[in-house]
């Protein structure tokens, strides 16, 4: 298996209770994080080494370090030959591989199809090249996929299974030093080193700005451990240290206790979505990359909520847009309408709470049963 960033590890790692459960003595290595290796996985390298953000400088500085490491695991697989490889999202690193593996006669199977709905349509062609079978986390992706001649199986989203449909907003507050009175806006820049990079400073200016406006607001950041001292750094630059409290990882926790998040574009979205919280999105990075992304994109929207729901449900600022006034003004406009509006964020968590159903699958059964299939030929 290879699992890219935190949020391919936490996926990966619930597909791995599935396949203990149907393979008790099964043996899973590869590329993988901490959800992985408490599951018994054998992390050739961690998964924070496959983390890179844009397609400009970003991702040429990092290429032939990535480069060596898929070749070193290529060798390192052909040699052990596994009955299955798993590629779980990362679709840049695992496409490659599992391409080279499958023309070896090695069974492929990919995890979170590319969202070649959203950007990329081209991918469509490598991915048929190179799997056996996708497992599919959104409802409309394997009909999309059949069109092509690529199997698949929608499996759910493993988080809307872990998620509760209510989640105890004052269990979390407690676990957090937090009152049941007290406003909280939570902020996630992201889970990659040159997210934090391009996000943290800006998300702290607008907390200082949001502060300016409501003094009482408290400011909670779930930081990946990793990024822990980096997001500090930013806190203390933008002189805001004292007025944020910066945790490392619970980032369900917090979520579920926030009345608002300020985020960045990612799977986070959806996990705050199914948390049923109102958020901003926001995006920003180097110019090359915005610029070659831009040209990518196939939906006007960008954050997971607003793709499943086909409508601008919550706010999206992107590069240019992404300016500390602008993102401090739509988060108090959330904020505002808790008491002036509650209808509008009743209308923001029943849309929520309808995704959350759609999603909602035995997502470890249905993928190790898929898996298992493929491996019956």
């Amino acid at each position: 298996m290879v699992a890219g960033e935190a949020s391919g590890d936490l996926l990966a790692g619930l597909l791995l209770d599935g396949l203990r459960a149907r393979w008790p003595s099964a043996t899973a290595v590869g590329i993988g994080g901490p959800q992985m290796n408490r599951r018994g996985f054998a992390s050739w390298w961690p998964h924070d080494t496959l983390s890179v953000h844009g397609y400009g400088w970003e991702v040429l500085r990092r290429y032939r370090e990535i480069v060596g490491i898929r070749e070193q695991l290529k060798a390192r697989l052909l040699l052990q030959r596994p009955d299955v490889f798993i590629g779980v999202d990362a679709p840049d690193f695992n496409l490659d591989l599992e391409a080279a593996l499958k023309m070896q006669g090695i069974k492929t199977v990919h995890f979170v199809s590319p969202s070649v709905w959203a950007w990329r349509p081209e991918r469509v062609e490598k991915i048929r090249r190179s799997v056996d079978h996708v497992l599919c986390i959104f409802p409309f992706e394997p009909a999309l996929l059949a069109q092509h001649g690529i199997a698949s199986t929608y499996v759910g989203h493993p988080l809307a299974q872990v998620i509760p449909m209510v989640p105890d907003r004052s269990a979390a507050r407690a676990q957090l030093g937090l009152a049941d009175e007290d406003r909280v806006v939570a902020i996630l820049p992201g889970s990659r080193k040159s997210e934090i990079q391009h996000l943290a400073f800006r998300f702290f200016q607008v907390a200082a700005l949001i502060k300016r406006a409501q003094a009482a607001i408290k400011f909670i950041v779930p930081a990946v451990p990793s990024l822990y001292a980096q997001i500090e750094m930013a806190a203390h630059a933008s002189g805001m240290w004292e007025h944020v409290q910066i945790v490392r990882g619970q980032s369900h926790t917090v979520l579920a206790a926030c009345d608002v998040t300020l985020i960045a574009s990612g799977t986070a979205t959806l996990e705050a979505a199914l948390f049923k919280r109102p958020m901003v999105i926001a995006y920003h990075m180097g110019w090359l990359s915005w610029q070659i992304m831009r040209r990518k994109k196939l939906q006007p929207w960008v954050g997971l909520p607003n793709i499943l729901c086909q409508d601008f449900v919550v706010p999206e600022l992107l590069q240019d847009a992404a300016t500390p006034k602008a993102l401090a003004a739509a988060v108090l406009e959330w904020l505002d309408a808790q008491a002036s509006n509650p209808e509008k964020i009743t209308l923001v968590q029943n849309k929520f709470a309808e995704l959350h159903v759609q999603l909602q699958r035995d997502t470890p059964q249905l993928a190790a049963h898929a898996i298992q299939q493929v491996l019956q030929g």
